[in-house]
């Protein structure tokens, strides 16, 4: 199977191999790279996918969209990937937690955020593309992060041989918890910045830097080549795919569903890679009915989905959902290239950068609104449902999972729809604790983070998460802030 761009509009579209797009990231032309066919999950498929482990799934799923890569090292790299080391108690595990909705906890990883699913297993990707590409220069992730992608590539990517990582993030738009997570990350081959703004001018400046053919020149002749971690890259995204057909097997091993029986699902997005995976895994033939992308104050993707009318220019709002404070989505580019095919996207992204806006086509949107329904939750609103979800269902929340579980009470009171919902809970509520704390009725003591921790230990009576409690430990490292104009010089300051 290889990958094209998603804005490549010749007759016959260059194809590259899975490794190549993998190691590279992004397109040259600024678009991202898609396989040309998606592969197709059979009822037989799935049901000897429930049978296997987590690993055991993430190994199949990955081999049907990476076709060059071995199948024995996949297995092995997926196998240490979601060791029970690195996901104590296991990946993705599926709690109930009301009538009908479950909670894909996908935040049991080392960095305790949903991201540790994907950046576990890609470092191993990437690794194993350089070699399979016979790849002669060191590779330079540069990330932007609105949080938890910023510590899950860290974390990942520190010490792997051949690769060097730099982190940026907006430098008052991020938790606390996350800040801390990332200025004392371990690590002789990683670096750390702040940037004065928003995610959006932190991810536009990566971007520019990708696309700019006398800074890659400039990296080669200093040995070296620029490369992603964000979902921009589909070596991030394809491992995500694989937890939405996880749980439609977990679904199946409890005897929650039978096979064929749809369910839906809500994810809490910013960026829509997460959702775009549960998209794709459903083109695959998971039998997912509705899916329901959640959105807090910056509801660019709520507008989008009602209106056809994706508009950045707005206001754009700080919350306690950081993670999702985005207001350009990088991977609804995906979704216009498998629905409206590669010119569309063309002239779509091509608006969005000129105008700061587009309209989907009629044809797109119908499409759209076949699976895809948006809602969104004020502050007020995320608040309530922390406190509600504690207090009725003994379930404590991160803020964006509060979010998604807003979205879906708004989406079953619209449409009275009862069906099964998995919702991907995305961080662990312990990087988020103020807020969680104060959502809950007491605010913290101080804003010292062992305090804060301990303060919603004590409220909630459950325990801070082990790698959390053993960051506030370490050493602040990196303390540079630049303006995003800048970010260059930060890149290439050595």
């Amino acid at each position: 199977m290889n990958y094209v761009s998603t804005r490549d509009t010749a007759a016959k579209p260059k194809e590259v191999s899975a490794a190549y797009a993998i190691k590279r990231g992004l397109a040259p032309d600024k678009g991202l790279y898609m396989p040309t066919e998606i592969p197709s999950l059979t009822k037989e498929d799935i049901l000897a996918l429930a049978k296997k482990p987590y690993y055991g799934r993430a190994a199949e799923v990955l081999a049907m969209f990476l076709t060059d890569y071995d199948s024995e090292k996949l297995l092995a790299d997926c196998k240490e990937a979601y060791s029970e080391t690195r996901f104590p108690g296991g990946a993705a595990p599926l709690v109930p937690i009301g009538d009908n909705l479950y909670a894909l906890e996908l935040w049991h990883g080392p960095t305790c955020a949903f991201k540790d699913m994907a950046l576990q297993i890609m470092p191993r990707l990437l690794s194993s593309a350089l070699t399979m590409t016979e790849e002669k220069l060191r590779a330079h992730i540069l990330v932007a992060t609105s949080g938890d992608t910023g510590k899950a590539a860290l974390e990942g990517y520190k010490d792997v041989p051949g690769i060097d990582i730099t982190v940026f993030f907006p430098v008052d738009g991020v938790s606390a918890m996350q800040k801390l997570q990332m200025i004392t990350q371990t690590g002789d081959n990683v670096n750390v910045c702040a940037v004065h703004g928003n995610f959006d001018d932190a991810q536009s400046g990566v971007k520019e830097i990708f696309a700019n053919a006398s800074l890659a020149q400039r990296a080669e002749n200093n040995g070296f080549f620029f490369s992603s971690a964000n979902s921009i890259n589909w070596g991030r995204l394809a491992p995500q795919i694989v937890y939405y057909i996880s749980a439609y097997c977990d679904l199946l091993n409890s005897g929650e569903i039978c096979y064929g029986d749809k369910i839906n699902v809500c994810v809490p997005t910013g960026n829509f890679g997460n959702i775009f995976a549960a998209f794709i895994a459903r083109e695959m033939g998971l039998p997912i009915a509705k899916m329901i992308c959640a959105s807090n104050a910056n509801c660019v993707l709520t507008d989008f989905i009602r209106t056809g009318t994706y508009d950045r220019t707005r206001e754009f709002y700080k919350t306690m959902s950081p993670s999702m404070d985005i207001l350009i989505s990088s991977n609804l580019e995906r979704l216009l290239y498998l629905l409206g095919g590669p010119q569309i996207t063309a002239d779509c992204m091509e608006k969005l950068a000129r105008d700061g806006k587009y309209t989907a086509p009629a044809s797109v949107m119908e499409k759209i609104h076949t699976v895809l329904e948006g809602f969104c939750c004020t502050e007020e609103q995320t608040a309530k449902v922390i406190q509600d979800t504690f207090a009725s269902r003994k379930y404590l929340a991160d803020p964006h999972t509060a979010v998604g579980i807003g979205c879906v009470e708004q989406y079953i009171s619209a449409s009275r729809d009862t069906t099964k919902t998995v919702l991907a809970s995305t961080a662990s509520p312990y990087k988020f604790a103020a807020d969680v704390c104060t959502s809950l009725g007491t605010a913290p003591a101080s804003s010292e983070p062992r305090c804060i921790l301990e303060g919603l230990s004590q409220i909630s009576q459950t325990e801070i998460p082990a790698p959390l409690a053993a960051t506030l430990s370490l050493p602040v490292r990196f303390q540079t802030v630049v303006d995003a104009k800048n970010m260059v010089d930060f890149i290439f300051k050595k």
